[in-house]
């Protein structure tokens, strides 16, 4: 029964990943893929290989910190919001349309909206600080490099937070209402009741919206394109494979940064959840 979409994915997915796995030990060039040489782990170790480039280490290193700051930023809001949207109210079903509208915006859409609202000259975000007075000078939010990469993560907090959010409200919603009632009876505090009751038994989902979230940041690339471009200071690991491959044409190269990339985000993931595997299993016992 599962033989047919086993083919189906491995021809959707195993077939383009094992050709980058393979360029990736060639020479080929964008405009000429069927004239390439067998230069093995050139791409890779060689003098002027990947794993010796400072740019694509600088592309890891943003890559990661984007993740982690994203990630647990819109972990924290996504639990906030969740416990609020959790509370009987008659205005929780068209507060959590509302709370999707940013996550049901195009990323290109919502990143290119807020490029226009932070721009130096005639953005929105300016204007209202100025007039604030909580800045003296306009800030180019995404062109200054010691603000563009928290820059970046914001907006991507603003777009993905409810995203986090519907799927911990979903792990609140599955709590026994058995569980409060007994708390309320034996008087026990709310921040303990939290911390003690809800918090471990929502700690599976989440744990899996945290996955969803670090699988999607560490492989982001239209956010920041769209609002940095290639910047040195924003450039992911994946916008620093779209610039081998498109740009410089280097297909070889591109493949050997995209197969790290891939081969990292699955590492990572791995590393995650058997770090999290001892508390999940905690929680079932």
């Amino acid at each position: 029964m599962a033989a047919p979409m086993l083919l189906a994915l491995l021809i959707v997915a195993g077939w383009p990943l094992g050709r980058t796995i393979w360029f990736s030990f060639t020479d080929a060039q964008l405009s000429q893929t069927g004239d390439w040489s067998f230069v093995g782990l050139e791409n890779y170790l060689g003098e002027y290989g990947l794993l010796r480039d400072p740019d694509w280490w600088g592309a890891v290193g943003n890559t990661l910190v984007f993740a982690l700051l994203s990630v647990s930023i819109e972990t924290l809001l996504g639990l906030g919001v969740a416990l609020l949207l959790n509370h009987p109210s008659r205005l929780r079903t068209l507060l959590r349309a509302a709370m999707l509208i940013p996550w049901a915006i195009p990323t290109v859409v919502s990143a290119k909206m807020w490029s226009w609202m932070l721009h130096d000259q005639f953005g929105v975000v300016n204007h209202y600080l100025l007039s604030l007075g909580l800045l003296s000078a306009p800030v180019a939010w995404t062109a200054n490099p010691d603000l563009a990469l928290f820059t970046v993560v914001l907006v991507d907090v603003w777009k993905t937070t409810p995203f986090m959010a519907l799927l911990i409200l979903a792990a609140l919603q599955m709590v026994p209402a058995d569980c409060y009632e007994a708390a309320r009876v034996d008087g026990v505090p709310p921040w303990t009741v939290f911390r003690r009751v809800t918090l471990p038994l929502i700690l599976p989902g989440v744990a899996v919206a945290m996955i969803f979230r670090l699988l999607d940041a560490l492989r982001v690339f239209d956010l920041i394109y769209v609002m940095t471009s290639n910047s040195r200071s924003t450039k992911s690991m994946s916008v620093f494979v779209r610039e081998q491959l498109i740009d410089f044409q280097q297909v070889g190269y591109g493949s050997a940064a995209a197969t790290v990339v891939f081969f990292t985000i699955a590492l990572l993931t791995l590393l995650y959840m058997a770090l999290l595997r001892p508390a999940l299993e905690k929680v079932d016992a």
